[in-house]
């Protein structure tokens, strides 16, 4: 009896550890290169030429690094696709590349004009890639140039670069953080059109290589966003400026917080900061033709006055809200230009007109490139000041001459 129960014991501690899976698919962290910045540049001969941004641990721990290498290493390989590539750097790697802890991937100009789906197959395929990275374009330059980069502050460029646009895109209009999910989405839905930020680098191109670039109070090179991208399809084909790119933030309710500048009627300028912002799109078809309506409610701080005006009169706020609205239309009217001009509706116009008329939808959709190159749009925008500050008038309204 005693030796059945013995058994029976050892035979459900047996069946106990078949259910208990544990860490059947655990990695060492001393045999992975964790990636934290990814590349795509045009190579010869149709191929890709994939860079990746590793961590080196030694060089970012807290505990007192060496300070002789560098915090990051650029490993680069060819091939005819992204996966092959990445296989192929093995035969470089010390270690397999992780790709979990992914922050940045960029694309490089001469790549993004040939078309970014398919490298875009890979990223959103493989299991150990998340989606909460960030996609660039690098601005008349390559993926190489931006990534073998030493950065300020941030040990770990990649770090950098997503942090900074991160906080840009919150802060400032002309960027937009774009994420996997968003982009692919955009990339196949009828009706809107593509974008992503642009990075460049700033200063001394050759100098933002070398470690000296860190260890000086102005540094000679920084990474720097700068203008939006303009996709149709899968291919770049524009780029928009400041006041463009702050257009396309108003016009599809990704404003949140940015600056106004306006001109004051007595001379000199002022500015406002957006606080608060929401744009609603309607469509409508006029004699079969499609047309937008566009309103943008925003909120606003006074932020500077440099010019010899009167901010306890509601009169004078009334005149800063004008000015205001006139040159957010103004922005947005030019962004609309911008991408007409390439016949990109990177604001999701056909979107709009699909929910409201999805007949009419059905049966323009393949020429919607065409109609939205004369597409009217109607913009109205309706600014109120909320806040003058912590004071009433300017100082220098006083200053002594």
């Amino acid at each position: 009896m005693k030796r059945r129960s013995a058994l029976l014991s050892c035979l459900l501690l047996l069946l106990l550890g078949l259910l208990v899976s544990g860490c059947w698919n655990r990695r060492e962290m001393n045999d992975l290169a964790i990636a934290v910045g990814m590349g795509i540049d045009k190579a010869d001969n149709g191929q890709y030429e994939v860079f990746v941004q590793v961590v080196d641990p030694s060089e970012v721990s807290a505990r007192k690094p060496s300070g002789n290498r560098a915090p990051v290493t650029l490993y680069s390989a060819k091939g005819n696709t992204v996966f092959q590539a990445i296989r192929r750097m093995t035969t470089i790697t010390p270690r397999k590349v992780y790709f979990s802890h992914l922050r940045i991937f960029v694309f490089g100009e001469e790549m993004a004009r040939e078309g970014i789906s398919k490298p875009l197959d890979f990223l959103s395929r493989d299991q150990e890639l998340r989606t909460d990275f960030y996609l660039v374009v690098a601005k008349g330059t390559t993926a190489r140039d931006i990534l073998n980069f030493y950065t300020p502050l941030d040990k770990i460029p990649a770090n950098k670069m997503y942090k900074s646009l991160e906080v840009s895109d919150k802060t400032w209009a002309p960027t937009v953080g774009v994420r996997l999910d968003d982009l692919i989405t955009n990339l196949t839905s009828y009706g809107k059109d593509a974008v992503l930020t642009g990075i460049l680098i700033q200063g001394d191109r050759e100098a933002g290589k070398k470690k000296g670039n860190v260890e000086l109070i102005e540094t000679q090179a920084l990474l720097k966003y700068s203008g939006i991208a303009i996709f149709k399809g899968d291919r770049l084909v524009g780029w928009m400026n400041e006041a463009e790119s702050k257009g396309y933030s108003n016009l599809t309710d990704n404003l949140q917080n940015t600056y106004v500048q306006v001109p004051c009627e007595s001379g000199g300028k002022a500015g406002v900061e957006v606080i608060r912002s929401k744009t609603k799109v309607k469509a409508k078809v006029v004699n079969n033709r499609p047309e937008i309506n566009v309103f943008i409610r925003t909120e606003a701080n006074v932020a500077d006055v440099e010019c010899n005006i009167d901010t306890s009169q509601q009169s004078t706020l009334d005149q800063l809200e004008k000015a205001a609205e006139q040159v957010m239309i103004n922005h947005s009217t030019k962004s609309l230009q911008r991408a007409q001009a390439v016949s990109a509706d990177i604001f999701g116009f056909g979107e709009a007109v699909h929910r409201a008329y999805p007949g009419y939808w059905n049966q323009h959709k393949e020429r919607w490139a065409e109609l939205f190159k004369e597409l009217p749009v109607h913009i109205q925008v309706d600014l109120k000041i909320v806040r003058t500050g912590t004071i009433g008038n300017s100082f220098l309204r006083d200053v002594k001459e």
